[in-house]
């Protein structure tokens, strides 16, 4: 069986979504012993294609898509499904919103380097920095240090944030994905379907 995942690592509900997939995955693997976990393979999806590389504060750019930096009444829908799920967010120490080229890049360089297994290693890692660290995920030093995290070498990390071939073929994924009539995600396509 093999899952692709339509997902941004900004998305709260990505991240919900993460956490709501390996819990099927779970049942899954105790209502079915000894056969293969299924694969998962994460895509990209840029929420903000149009973000600058440097990103944007967090309270304007909350502001511009919402109306509104307060945040009270924008988190309060995912606190709760968060709390569903066991999985901490501290959204309030979130003060840049960033470009996900370079994290989508980084989750495309770790299926290369070693299958969907430390593709979705990074994943975890790029979430959980985002969403309950607060990490920049615009700043080198930072995708670098979560890139060795998630168990890259430093020559896959470099070639990651720098190839502008992996650039392209990220931006390509992601308006394909688009153009496939993807609106929102997370998005779950099993077995093709």
């Amino acid at each position: 069986m093999r899952i692709d995942v339509v997902s941004d690592v900004v998305c709260p509900w990505c991240f919900i979504g993460k956490r709501q997939l390996e819990s099927a995955l779970a049942a899954w693997a105790a209502e079915h012993p000894g056969q293969a976990q299924p694969e998962v393979v994460w895509h990209p999806f840029q929420l903000n294609p149009g973000m600058p590389p440097e990103g944007a504060s967090r309270a304007e750019y909350l502001t511009a898509k919402f109306g509104s930096a307060d945040t009270s009444r924008l988190y309060a829908n995912v606190r709760a499904a968060a709390a569903e799920v066991a999985l901490p967010l501290a959204l309030e120490r979130i003060a840049r919103q960033p470009s996900t080229l370079r994290p989508h890049a980084l989750l495309a360089a770790a299926l290369k380097a070693g299958g969907p297994a430390l593709q979705s290693r990074m994943a975890e890692v790029l979430f959980t920095a985002y969403f309950q660290e607060g990490v920049n995920l615009c700043e080198a030093v930072e995708l670098t240090r979560l890139g060795l995290a998630a168990g890259l070498t430093e020559a896959q990390v470099s070639l990651a944030l720098s190839d502008p071939a992996l650039a392209d073929e990220v931006a390509r994924v992601d308006a394909g994905m688009r153009d496939a009539g993807i609106g929102g995600v997370p998005f779950f396509v099993v077995n093709g379907r």
